[in-house]
This record gives C-alpha cells, sequence and structure tokens, in this order.
C-alpha cells in the first residue's frame, strides 16, 4: 500500500491535487519522517541540490574558479522560448520536510527565545525553496549542470493562514510553478505543520524568480508552461492576473503619480488634526491623543555581508536578507505596539539589484501606517560603500503584524511622511482584503 501511494505521489501522469494527496498520504497518519520509503527532501538538503544542480563550490577561496567554469555554459543557454520544451505543472511539484518535532538538534536553528519558530529561518527556507522549485522547471536531464541563474525578483506575497508555529512539530514545505512568462517563473507554495495527528496549514507563499546567463548579467529562456486540466488553467489565469496586478501598482506608484483624490483628504484630515486651535497656524503642529510621530517609529541596524551569507551565485542569500529585514520589522513593531506582534502579511518584497559579498547593508525600519490592533512596517535595505560614499537601494519590504491590544496612532509631519503613510495604508488594505 505504501509503495503504491509512492508511485502516485511520483507518477508524472498523475494530477496536481492527486499528487499533492498522495504524498501527505504517505506517511499514514505519522510525522513524514517516520515512514519508511519517505518521498519528501530534507530541509538541510534543498541548497546542497541547488549548488550540484549549477556546479557551485561549497569553499569560497574557490568561488571565482567556479564561477569562471559558470560562464562557458552561456553556448547552452537557448536562443529562444520555442526551442525549449514545455512542461506541467505538476513536474516541478517538489516537497520539502523540516522536521522540528523528530529532530531536536535542527530545532535549535529556529527556536526564540520565547520557544517560538523564528520566522525568519522560514523565510530563507521558503526562498531555497523557490528557486529549487524554479530549476526543477527547466531541468534538462541531457546537462550536467544548468546554465541558468535563477535568483528571487519579487515575494509577490505571504498570507498567514495562523498565527502560531509549534517549535515541537514536523513542518512540510510543498510547491511547484504556476506561471511562466518568457523568462521569468512564478511559484506558489505552501507550508503546513503536524499537529494533533494531521497537517494543518500555517502559510500560502507566491515568489517570482527570474532566470539570467550564468554569469547572472542577462535574461535568460526558460521553459514555456502547459497547463493540463481546469486547476492548473486556473492557477496560470491566476498568474496572469498577478502580473497584471503588479504593473498596475508599479503604474499608480507614489513616487510617480499623485495620490486619489480620497487619499489627498485623508492627508488633509491628518494634517488638520495636528493644528494647534489655540495659534491658528499652519507651522503650529500638536499631536493627538494615543499618538505617535512617525519620525519617532524608527529603528534601524547595519550588517557586514559576510561569505558565510553567500548564495549559490556568491551573492547575498536573498533569503538572509528577508530574515534580517523581517526581524528589524518585528523588533520595531514591538517596541512601537508595547507587544509580541503576530505576522500577518509579507507583501510585495522586491529585489532591486544584487547585494555583492563585503557590503555595508543599511537597513531602516519604519511604522509607517496603524489600524487598530494592526501595525504596517515598511523596512527600506541599502547598500552603502564607503569609498564612493554613494548608497543604493537594494530592497524594499513590507510586513503586516497585528498587535494583541490596540496600538497608537502613526502621525506623519512632513509630506514624504504623508506619502509613506498612504503607501503603508495601500500595503495593509491589500493584506487584510485577502
Amino acid at each position: 500500500m505504501l509503495a503504491k501511494r509512492l508511485m502516485t505521489c511520483l507518477r508524472p501522469s498523475a494530477s496536481l491535487t492527486s499528487r499533492r494527496r498522495a504524498c501527505a498520504a504517505v506517511t499514514d497518519g505519522r510525522a513524514p519522517d517516520m515512514a519508511e520509503g519517505n518521498p519528501l527532501l530534507h530541509v538541510s538538503n534543498v541548497r546542497n541540490r541547488l549548488r550540484e544542480i549549477v556546479g557551485a563550490s561549497t569553499n569560497w577561496s574557490d568561488h571565482r574558479q567556479a564561477m569562471a567554469e559558470r560562464a562557458s555554459l552561456s553556448s547552452m543557454l537557448a536562443k529562444s522560448q520555442g526551442e525549449l520544451p514545455a512542461k506541467s505543472m505538476k513536474e516541478s511539484l517538489l516537497e520539502v520536510h523540516l522536521p522540528l518535532g523528530s529532530q531536536p538538534q535542527l530545532r535549535e536553528k529556529y527556536l526564540t527565545f520565547h520557544n517560538t519558530v523564528r520566522f525568519g529561518r522560514i523565510l530563507e527556507d521558503l526562498d531555497s525553496l523557490a528557486v529549487l522549485i524554479s530549476y526543477s522547471h527547466t531541468y534538462n536531464p541531457a546537462l550536467k549542470r544548468s546554465p541558468l541563474s535563477i535568483v528571487t525578483a519579487l515575494v509577490d506575497k505571504i498570507d498567514m493562514r495562523q498565527h502560531d508555529i509549534y517549535p515541537d512539530g514536523d513542518i512540510k514545505f510543498s510547491g511547484h510553478v504556476s506561471w511562466v512568462g518568457s523568462t521569468s517563473i512564478e511559484a506558489k507554495m505552501h507550508m503546513t505543520q503536524y499537529r494533533n495527528g494531521e497537517y494543518s496549514p500555517v502559510l500560502d507563499a507566491t515568489f517570482v524568480m527570474v532566470a539570467r546567463d550564468p554569469q547572472n548579467k542577462r535574461a535568460a529562456f526558460v521553459n514555456p508552461l502547459r497547463p493540463e486540466g481546469p486547476e492548473e488553467e486556473e492557477l496560470f489565469r491566476q498568474g496572469e492576473a498577478n502580473k497584471s496586478r503588479r504593473v498596475e501598482l508599479s503604474t499608480a506608484s507614489l513616487l510617480k503619480v499623485a495620490p486619489t483624490a480620497e487619499e489627498r483628504k485623508i492627508v488633509h484630515g491628518l494634517f488638520l488634526n495636528t493644528l494647534d486651535k489655540k495659534t491658528v497656524s499652519f507651522r503650529s503642529r500638536v499631536l493627538p491623543p494615543d499618538s505617535v510621530w512617525m519620525e519617532d517609529a524608527k529603528l534601524k541596524g547595519l550588517e557586514i555581508c559576510h561569505p558565510q551569507e553567500r548564495n549559490i551565485f556568491n551573492r547575498i542569500f536573498g533569503g538572509f536578507l528577508m530574515r534580517k529585514a523581517y526581524e528589524l520589522g518585528w523588533a520595531n513593531a514591538c517596541a512601537f505596539g508595547g507587544c509580541r506582534p503576530g505576522l500577518v502579511a509579507v507583501d510585495d518584497i522586491l529585489f532591486r539589484k544584487p547585494v555583492e559579498i563585503g557590503s555595508l547593508l543599511l537597513l531602516s525600519s519604519q511604522v509607517c501606517y496603524t489600524e487598530g490592533k494592526h501595525i504596517q512596517v515598511r523596512v527600506h535595505s541599502e547598500v552603502f560603500d564607503p569609498m564612493s560614499r554613494q548608497h543604493d537601494t537594494t530592497n524594499v519590504f513590507h510586513f503586516t503584524f497585528a498587535s494583541d491590544r490596540d496600538v497608537p496612532n502613526i502621525v506623519p509631519q512632513t509630506y514624504g511622511e504623508s506619502m509613506l503613510y498612504l503607501d503603508g495604508k495601500r500595503h495593509f488594505d491589500q493584506a487584510v482584503e485577502h
């Protein structure tokens, strides 16, 4: 019976849903690591497998030679997407096991001082899995190494299905490619945790990856996606809708166009609410009760980017950047609300440029919007070159947290802060409407 379930899980002709169910059922109700013949990939092996796919060295001292060897793979790149065979979604389906319950020594890496799970570590695992899923979609068995450099371009959305992640329950990640452009890939992932004899959903995530040449200098074509059946066709349509939504949001960015009429009313209302009615002056501002000036709701950090945190392409691992940004954002929300906030959503993390080894990474967290018990935090990251004195933005992160109590209102004073406030409101509205 066990062998039959395994065959259903791995059989290419099985539907996406049946393969998910078969892999989930293969344990006969026990945690996955307890089932003999378990098909799940251990989380510790994900990055090892990625190194094998691209031929990356595990030693920093060998990285220059390894990258020089990868440059010779450029001749293997497809000159058009039409040269590449179409793949189905089930061909990229992967499941990864994080056995926190059955491996206490692994649990130490994921524990917080409150005996909960470090969500920043979960972000690192999701990022690695998204890259491996993308390589599974583009896999060519005729090649020993992949000529593609696949990197994270955007974390479109992470929705929390539950706020509690237990430190003593095994976790399972699953995911597959859900949409493909000419050089980009959307990967959908789900995280579940084993509690009370079954796996319960924890989060859903959507990452967008981009493929580039072996030296990560220009875009490269990826295999087209061939949806099979109504389920996959619907997922593909959602991917198209996600792309259109991203284009629309970028076009309507407050860095490009003026706020809407409704948003202008909000800003003016905030301004009027802070005027000192005794002086009747535009310059005299008073902080309303139960409020905090936006300027006083910041937290900053610095990271020196060492080789230990590099990815398979010898730049700083995107998951590491997300972990550091999340932890700074969480600390800011904690200090602002006077509580231990829970994560509601991660939204629209854009990777603008890679971070090189040896960079000075400056992180700045800002509470930019509040509503009831919710705290919207924006984290801006940039690299600083001490020689040229130049600052370059690498990422902008958006986190939505929830407190166990009402939090103070955040109040902008300047026009720039008002734009941050409106941008935070947009991201909050998008997070809570889902």
